[in-house]
């Protein structure tokens, strides 16, 4: 459980740090009792900490586990993991079918870690077949995958953790908290005296030390997507760590950094992501959804 040491002191309010979803973990609570601020981090903590092992692909004990494993028998989900399925479907249909929760398989070729190694053509041709939600019978509750696909939750599940982090601690904490998972943001209110959260913009070019700007953020949710951490670079080009599922290769000419902000953090999510997978016409299309983004 969190101890007094995790939270750190500011004028008027505490910020509160975790490890969790193999990301840095934070909230902000507006508020000058400690109390209150460590109330809101057991809350956080316990929430991202479930949330992971429910929904994690790295696990052997959960939902994800049985269904990638199921070896083409029908799975029978809980009425949450029901939700998420029902929201990755909706994103598919909307994003024309590239943001796509079986993808998750193209890892075995490509390894964004900075070096250049790029798979050949053959090895992605060969991973291509077990990919494709519509090869997935998915009727509520009940997920029927085909021998050698599976799932992934890992490009909404971070989001989703952060909205239901907020609506859980606002059901007990009157203060304003904002909710900071990995840069994926939400709040349902705005500090003291009406003022908004500052959020700033990460630069790509200098991830981690300087900012593009700032947003302020008075409610809703923020996300980005990028690859400021996680690409490969071989010839002089850069290759993304967003994938297209339909071709099995990064997209081509898409931003360096998207973020958006929306009235979730699950929406923000998707729009970002949709965004990164339009390559070149991001801002185009964002510019269409009439929300806030930064495009880099």
């Amino acid at each position: 459980m969190p101890q007094t040491s995790d939270l750190i002191t500011r004028d008027d309010y505490f910020i509160g740090r975790f490890t969790a979803m193999a990301c840095p973990c934070e909230i902000l609570i507006s508020t000058n009792d400690k109390k209150t601020a460590i109330h809101a981090l057991e809350i956080a903590q316990a929430e991202a900490t479930r949330i992971e092992q429910k929904f994690s692909r790295y696990r052997k004990d959960n939902i994800i586990f049985k269904i990638n494993n199921s070896n083409g028998t029908t799975i029978e989900v809980d009425e949450e993991t029901a939700g998420m399925l029902d929201f990755a479907n909706q994103c598919y249909e909307l994003s024309d079918k590239k943001f796509d929760i079986t993808s998750g398989v193209l890892r075995e070729i490509w390894k964004f870690d900075g070096s250049n190694n790029i798979p050949s053509k053959q090895q992605v041709m060969d991973i291509l077949p077990r990919i494709g939600w519509n090869k997935i019978t998915w009727e509520n509750p009940f997920i029927t995958l085909q021998r050698g696909m599976e799932i992934d939750l890992g490009g909404i599940g971070k989001e989703y953790a952060v909205d239901q982090t907020t609506q859980i601690i606002h059901k007990t904490i009157t203060d304003s908290v904002l909710v900071n998972f990995g840069g994926d943001i939400a709040t349902l209110s705005p500090r003291k005296n009406n003022t908004p959260w500052l959020i700033g913009v990460d630069d790509p070019e200098n991830t981690g030390r300087n900012a593009l700007g700032q947003i302020p953020l008075l409610r809703g949710g923020l996300a980005t997507s990028g690859d400021a951490r996680r690409y490969l670079l071989k010839d002089g080009i850069r290759y993304s760590h967003i994938l297209d599922p339909t071709t099995g290769w990064p997209v081509p000419d898409a931003p360096r950094s998207v973020t958006v902000v929306a009235n979730t953090c699950l929406e923000a999510g998707m729009l970002s992501t949709f965004a990164m997978l339009e390559g070149n016409k991001a801002k185009e299309f964002l510019q269409a959804q009439d929300v806030q983004f930064w495009c880099a």
